[in-house]
């Protein structure tokens, strides 16, 4: 047999895989089957966690999950195969630890996941180039600053926390901070897409650094800092961490230049200082890292107790339903996954983190294989909020760095972040399917 007629054949079969997408479909059997089965544990060891309404809401998001499979065979069949299956299986362990933890809550978790997905179509369909939002960089980046300064006006404080940064009625509940990940990463992609080259030019130096004519960095830094000083305003030190970092990310992404990590590293270091020495509630969570066992009964409760649950589990957990999770405060959201080392161990732990490292790998590869700076940058910057946001709070649980209150992308319990992360898997798939990313690989 030729060459060619071998070759010939494989195209032959691989052609229909990739413009079906069977290798998606096949991949997301597999996260779906462990949403069946963790409910189907919950309902024999934990019966008064698991009623009708969550194998309803199950059935839902399988329905959701399909009818987005089929409009990514009829707008993006050549999209990355890989990013909706990892999504789905971090949002199936998701569902599961909240049906687990919070039964209440895991009913509005499905429909924020539905929502998720119809948004997700909605952002492939309506969006055929994302060049398009490049247009758009200065509205989207006022749009972010006008919905988080709405806040301190029309806010709402659902926790009971001192923190009016919701918005919200009836019990359900929107956080701006969230959507402004997005939109900050639009303007940035934009602004330093049209300024790359000056950006990696120097004029001006400070010791060793060199940097560009500070005009061209001006409204760049304007915006981040209005941001910035918003989220510090209402106490968000978790969102305006994650700012920072994706901030720092996409600037050496753009210029390639280690000059900006150096300096930004440094104004980092200085920030946290003043931060510590003018909030006390910066202070309080420094105090609380370096020794919480003292504070065990007050402030470090919940950091004690999340450690605690992560060296009982063990390397395989005490498993599904038979764990004490319940003793660590805000366990759905800001701590699952404790939770989750409790009840599945290390093993399941470090498959957690090694689907957010997938996720993170199959985002870079999109970046690399853009077409446009303009896409280039924005499926870096969106990659860099899922990576950068899992590396913070994962951090944070396991006392590496001090607390910040912010979600674990698709698995904590929080309808604004699922729905944000939806849209940028949309915006990721939208870019992938622009470079031709046919492979699976």
């Amino acid at each position: 047999m030729s060459i060619e007629t071998r070759i010939g054949r494989r195209q032959a079969i691989i052609g229909p895989v990739r413009r079906w997408r069977l290798t998606e479909l096949s991949l997301l059997l597999l996260p779906l089957l462990f949403l069946f089965l963790g409910l189907a544990l919950l309902g024999r060891t934990r019966p008064d966690s698991l009623d009708e309404s969550h194998l309803l809401g199950a059935a839902a998001v399988v329905a959701a999950l399909l009818a987005v499979h089929a409009v990514l065979i009829w707008k993006c069949p050549r999209a990355d195969q890989m990013l909706m299956p990892i999504a789905v299986m971090m949002a199936s362990i998701g569902l599961v630890m909240v049906a687990r933890l919070s039964p209440d809550l895991a009913s509005r978790q499905f429909v924020w996941i539905v929502i998720g997905c119809g948004l997700m179509i909605a952002t492939v369909i309506l969006l055929p180039d994302v060049s398009v939002l490049q247009s758009y960089k200065y509205t989207a980046a006022a749009l972010g600053i006008l919905l988080v300064a709405a806040t301190f006006l029309l806010g709402k404080d659902p926790n009971n926390s001192g923190v009016r940064s919701w918005f919200g009625y009836g019990g359900v509940y929107f956080q701006p901070s969230e959507i402004l990940k997005v939109l900050l990463v639009i303007f940035l992609a934009g602004y330093l897409e049209d300024k790359r080259e000056l950006l990696s030019w120097s004029s001006s130096r400070l010791g060793r650094l060199r940097f560009p004519p500070l005009p061209y960095l001006g409204p760049m830094v304007v915006m981040w800092a209005i941001s910035m000083m918003l989220l510090v305003g209402q106490r968000d030190i978790g969102a305006a961490l994650l700012f920072f970092c994706i901030f720092l990310a996409m600037l050496y992404v753009a210029s390639s230049r280690s000059a900006y990590l150096w300096g930004g590293l440094a104004s980092f270091m200085a920030g946290s200082y003043v931060c510590y020495l003018l909030f006390p509630v910066v202070r309080l969570r420094v105090e609380v890292w370096l020794d919480p066992w003292s504070r065990a009964l007050e402030q470090g409760y919940q950091v004690v107790q999340a450690l605690v649950a992560l060296a009982s589990g063990g390397i395989l957990g005490s498993g599904i339903g038979y764990g004490h999770p319940g003793y660590i405060p805000a366990v759905s959201t800001d701590f699952i996954i404790a939770a989750i080392g409790e009840e599945m161990g290390l093993a399941g732990s470090l498959a957690v983190v090694a689907l957010f490292m997938l996720i993170v790998y199959r985002g870079f590869r999109i970046a690399l294989g853009g077409r446009r700076e303009f896409s280039v940058l924005l499926a870096a910057g969106l990659t860099a909020v899922l990576g950068i946001q899992a590396v913070v709070i994962l951090a944070g649980t396991t006392k590496l760095i001090p607390l910040t209150g912010i979600t674990l992308p698709f698995i904590s319990y929080g309808g604004s972040s699922i729905v944000t992360n939806f849209i940028i898997l949309g915006l990721l798939v939208r870019i992938s399917q622009e470079g031709g990313a046919t492979d699976a690989a």
